[in-house]
Order: C-alpha cells, then sequence, then structure tokens
C-alpha cells in the first residue's frame, strides 16, 4: 500500500472522530471538516516523504487539533485588539460551558447530534450525517441516493450554513429536548439503512455499502448510549436485517422473495448480534420492528414462521406508529396467519390512502391476495400497476414476470 493509500484509508476511518474532537474546539462543523481536510492534505504531502507514522491516526489528530488552536487563537488575539478600540468580535468561541450532571462527555456523540439536528431538512441530515460520520465523499453519497455531486454538494454547504446560522450548539441536548433530538439522529440512520436495503431507484435493489454504514453508525450509536432502550430497539432491527442481504438478491440482482430465501445463508453472527441488542431494547416503534424482524431470524424454515406473534406485533407498531404503510405490512402478516381472504378487506380498505396512491406495494400486495385467491385476471392487473409504480427496475422486472405468469 502506498503513502497516499495509507492516507486514504486512515483518514476514512478516523475522519469522524477528527472532525469532532475538533469541532469541539471550534464550535463549527463547518471548520472542522475543513481543519480534519486540511489535516490529510499536510498527510498527502509529508508522509510519501517521512513514511507512514507508527501511530497515522494520532498524527492526524494531533495535526488537526492544532490547527484548530492555532485558529482559536488567532480569532481570540484579533477580538482583543478590537476590544481595545471598543469593539468585539461575535464570531469569538464562548468559553466552555461547564459540566451538566445529564451531559455526556463524547465528541462523536455531540457531532451525531450536531449533523442530525432538526432545523435541518431529512436530506440535508443525511448528508451531512454521511459525510461527518460516514467519511463519504460528495460523489459516493451522490452515486448511493441516484442524484448529482453538485445537488449532494448544495445540500452539505446549506447544511453547515444552517446550523451556524441557528446557532446550534456543539452538545449532546438533555432534558425535554433530548428525546425528539434523538428520534431525528435515529430517522437518520434508519433511512439511509432503508435507501440500501430496497432502493426506491435505479438498476440495484440492495446497495449493501449503504446499509453497512447505517449499521456502523447505528453500532457506534448504541456504545455511546447504553442506556437507551430505544437505540438498541434500531441497532437490533439493522442486524436483523443486514443478516439477509447477501439472499435479497439472485446472480443477476433480481429480488429474490423472503420465501425463497436460502436461510442456510443468513449472517447467524449478525442474527446473533440482533437477538442480543433486542435484549436491551425497549418498547418503542424500531424495538417493536427488531421483535418482527427477530421472528424472521428464528424460523429455520419459511414455514416455521410465527406468523401470529407477527401480526400482533404489527397491531401493537400501528398503535405506536399510526401508518398506512404499516398497515399494510401488518395485512400482509393477517393474510399468512388467518388466509387472504381476511386480509383482502383490510388491504382494500387502505385504497383510498393518499400517502399509498403511489406506493407500488399497495398493488403488488393486492395482487398476491388475488392471486392465492384464485382471481387470476384482477393479480394480473395488480402486478401491472405495481410495476407501473415502482421506480426500481429490478423491482419492476419481478412484478411484470408474475404478471406474464399469469
Amino acid at each position: 500500500m502506498s503513502a497516499a493509500q495509507a492516507v486514504e484509508a486512515v483518514f476514512r476511518i478516523e475522519s469522524a472522530r477528527i472532525i469532532a474532537s475538533v469541532a469541539r474546539v471550534v464550535r463549527d462543523v463547518g471548520i472542522a471538516e475543513e481543519i480534519a481536510q486540511d489535516a490529510l492534505v499536510a498527510a498527502l504531502e509529508q508522509w510519501p516523504r517521512t513514511g507512514v507514522p507508527d501511530r497515522p491516526g494520532a498524527w492526524l489528530m494531533t495535526t488537526a487539533k492544532h490547527r484548530a488552536i492555532d485558529l482559536v487563537r488567532r480569532k481570540e488575539t484579533y477580538a482583543r485588539k478590537l476590544a481595545e478600540v471598543g469593539r468585539s468580535l461575535e464570531d469569538v468561541p464562548p468559553p466552555a460551558e461547564p459540566a451538566d450532571p445529564q451531559d455526556i462527555d463524547d465528541d462523536l456523540l455531540r457531532l451525531i447530534f450536531t449533523a442530525c439536528h432538526p432545523v435541518l431538512a431529512t436530506e440535508a441530515r443525511i448528508a451531512l450525517t454521511l459525510r461527518l460520520m460516514g467519511g463519504l465523499t460528495t460523489q459516493e453519497i451522490a452515486r448511493a441516493f441516484l442524484t448529482s455531486e453538485a445537488t449532494v454538494a448544495q445540500r452539505i454547504v446549506r447544511a453547515k450554513r444552517a446550523l451556524a446560522k441557528a446557532g446550534v450548539p456543539f452538545e449532546v441536548p438533555y432534558g425535554a429536548d433530548r428525546d425528539a433530538r434523538l428520534s431525528s439522529v435515529l430517522e437518520v440512520i434508519y433511512l439511509v439503512f432503508n435507501e440500501g436495503y430496497a432502493a426506491t431507484a435505479g438498476d440495484d435493489l440492495v446497495r449493501p455499502a449503504l446499509c453497512e454504514d447505517a449499521l456502523r453508525l447505528a453500532r457506534v450509536l448504541a456504545a455511546l448510549m447504553p442506556e437507551e432502550p430505544e437505540v438498541h430497539g434500531l441497532a437490533a432491527l439493522l442486524e436483523f436485517q443486514a443478516s439477509r442481504i447477501a439472499t435479497r438478491t439472485g446472480p443477476a440482482g433480481e429480488p429474490v422473495l423472503l420465501a425463497d430465501q436460502n436461510r442456510a445463508r443468513w449472517n447467524r453472527m449478525l442474527i446473533h448480534r440482533g437477538a442480543r441488542a433486542l435484549g436491551r431494547a425497549g418498547r418503542g416503534p424500531y424495538s417493536v420492528q427488531a421483535a418482527i424482524a427477530g421472528c424472521h431470524a428464528a424460523a429455520v424454515r419459511y414455514e416455521d414462521t410465527d406468523w401470529s406473534r407477527i401480526a400482533a406485533l404489527y397491531g401493537r407498531l400501528v398503535q405506536l406508529l399510526p401508518s398506512p404503510v404499516v398497515e399494510l405490512n401488518r395485512a400482509v402478516a393477517v393474510s399468512m396467519a388467518e388466509g387472504p381472504q381476511a386480509a383482502l378487506p383490510l388491504v382494500d380498505a387502505l385504497a383510498g390512502e393518499p400517502a399509498l396512491r403511489a406506493y407500488h406495494l399497495l398493488p403488488s400486495v393486492r395482487g398476491d391476495l388475488l392471486e392465492r385467491l384464485g382471481r387470476t385476471e384482477e393479480a394480473r392487473a395488480e402486478f401491472e400497476r405495481a410495476a407501473s409504480l415502482t421506480r426500481n427496475a429490478q423491482e419492476r422486472i419481478l412484478l411484470l414476470a408474475r404478471a406474464a405468469r399469469l
């Protein structure tokens, strides 16, 4: 491995910690990322000449911290000079705040809560989190979400400006604000994983790299917040779901339905990790979803799945998270536990939901129920409608094949 490759590899691993540590000094994530990038450039200049240090991560961290301290000192010196003539500088970093017993002194945790602040739009939170916490480049984020580099770059720049303009403190919230802020963090990680697990558009059904990034973030968060049950609930959910990724597609990238997946290829280590995290989970929405995923993971064969328990868990989830999509998932579980005739009225009741008007899984589920009831012509029409609604090429191929078979 060349020195340049070593720099890039180490920076990808250490960038989040470096940015988080520097942000605590300068109190601005945008400036912190710039300083971290400066340290990267310094390494690219020096390591090819001097060799890779014994502790490359520590070298980058020390270089970045020195630059951050120099910046603060320059600002403070300038502020003192202005004060001498009766003026002040507004952007001087504030003095350290007194420690609070409820505060969590961890820079990475501060960075996660800052990048996922609710003042930012969802797309901006996702892009900034992947950039700062995941270490992804603008190009990688754009490729993952099938958008242009310019769009992603603009989102990140605007997000940094919005945080600075809103004066968002670089801290872990506590008290009443903490639950709301934590839900924002969990939502970002969940959305990133879901986009990797079932891509909304493009030629690939699964994007494993995104799932890996989200799973890593969930594990980091669980380690940083061990007393938060819902954090463990999300971690458990993602561990269980990730265990099946290798079997969700065939050799040509085609979707493989749950009933047809080779369960011998499910990752038992991830299932074990999921079960362990589920043991520390609570009763919130992510924890209930994790329990559902755990039911699937526990079934050695598809026929062994405890659909009655899954249907009951979905009933609990509907109460916690009222949503037409959750209702649709519950209908699928009911169809497996009690038969398609019991589930069809539940699906038909969702037909008028505005949120599901362009949701391809509604006609897909209805088509499956109608096929099982022997109403093949109606089923074929539903599969064709579902194919017209999906933006994912692999899902479209599968749905058209099901329609053609009928």
